[in-house]
């Protein structure tokens, strides 16, 4: 999964992804925890690979990924080639989801782009600047796309029409993810690679103060939550200076620093709930002496392609999966045998959906 960070200057969009990497860093199993200085991949936190990682006495513990990348130059006139421009566009393409830092907070000594602390136009600013970029891909396609229909091509036929429904939106500055498509439809709009497509998550980013206070001073978060509901996008509710701070910690001295807060959740922690609820995703574990790891699929996965998710093999030989809820597990000390006794082990075959939690072991024979 990969997320792009995306917000105006100033905003506390680099501190946020600067921590939220920063705080991931155990996930030294990829070799690639630092693919370039703007990009983190990070383990999602979970606790129960910690659980399991200490019933098993694992020699590994491999959680679940997710590769943060933090797009500069994002500035009014970005979709003409301001900032960064045209650069900012081709990451934003390549990721999943967008999480879109907000400033929700007053500070004099923190000049914001246009002057004042205003979300609402923040957002709407970014906004535009990705549906410009959109409107000028699509109608561009769209041109292409007549000339080709025009020779009886079946593909170009079918792309034009989602191509219309799209420029007909934009030039609304409507994102391209307000239209509602058929199934066939969203097949042909997810081989356009559009930037209103992708989902978004507003990291309203608020002060310290109002971290420990619990309130909303200005009303910010406020208009962001009543925006995002609007367009049935999530919010998550963050201080990125707070979060910068968590990072630097250990994991007792964060616990600590949290409760004094009453912080339940760090912003990472935030951000991965958020972002599989989003991209409809959750995580199935497997679980041994050698090693205990989390695997992430699409909620509603079948058997037989949650066990190709970990080979291939495992998918082309499938033959069952015994599966064990994780609590079931934990209750019967990591004993399979002892979980079996007691019926909590089922054999499943190619048609069982994979459920968030399952903890299983792959029959198959190639």
């Amino acid at each position: 999964m990969k997320i792009g960070i995306v917000g105006l200057p100033n905003v506390g969009k680099s501190t946020l992804f600067n921590a939220i990497t920063q705080a991931g860093a155990e996930c030294a199993n990829y070799p690639f925890c630092t693919i370039e200085p703007n990009v983190g991949v990070v383990a999602v936190p979970d606790e129960r690979l910690t659980v399991l990682e200490k019933i098993y006495s694992a020699q590994k513990r491999t959680p679940a990924a997710i590769e943060f990348v933090d797009i500069a130059g994002l500035v009014a006139g970005a979709s003409k080639g301001e900032g960064l421009g045209n650069k900012f566009l081709s990451h934003i393409r390549e990721v999943d989801a967008i999480v879109h830092v907000v400033r929700c907070y007053k500070n004099d000594n923190i000049i914001h782009v246009s002057g004042a602390v205003n979300p609402i136009e923040d957002i709407k600013t970014i906004n535009l600047e990705l549906i410009l970029a959109d409107l000028e891909s699509v109608s561009k396609r769209l041109e292409k796309g007549v000339k080709l229909a025009k020779t009886g091509d079946k593909e170009a036929l079918a792309e034009i029409g989602v191509l219309e429904k799209f420029k007909i939106a934009l030039e609304n500055e409507k994102p391209a993810r307000s239209v509602p498509l058929t199934e066939e439809e969203q097949i042909v709009a997810k081989g356009l690679f559009l930037l209103t497509t992708k989902p978004v998550i507003y990291a309203a980013n608020i002060s310290d103060n109002d971290i420990a206070s619990g309130k909303d001073s200005f009303g910010f978060v406020d208009s962001v939550n009543a925006f995002a509901k609007e367009e049935s996008n999530e919010v998550v509710v963050l201080c990125a200076k707070i979060e910068e701070e968590l990072a630097g910690l250990s994991p007792d001295e964060q616990q600590m620093f949290k409760e004094e807060l009453g912080i339940k959740e760090s912003g990472l922690e935030k951000l991965v709930k958020s972002s599989y609820s989003l991209l409809g995703l959750m995580s199935f574990l497997t679980a041994g002496e050698k090693e205990v790891r989390a695997w992430t699929i699409k909620k509603g996965t079948k058997a037989p392609q949650a066990a190709g998710v970990i080979h291939t093999d495992f998918e082309r030989g499938f033959i069952k999966a015994d599966v064990v809820k994780y609590e079931d597990l934990v209750a019967c000390e990591g004993s399979y045998p002892k979980a079996k006794e007691l019926g909590k082990v089922r054999s499943e075959g190619k048609d069982y959906t994979i459920q968030d939690g399952d903890v299983v072991i792959f029959k198959f024979n190639v």
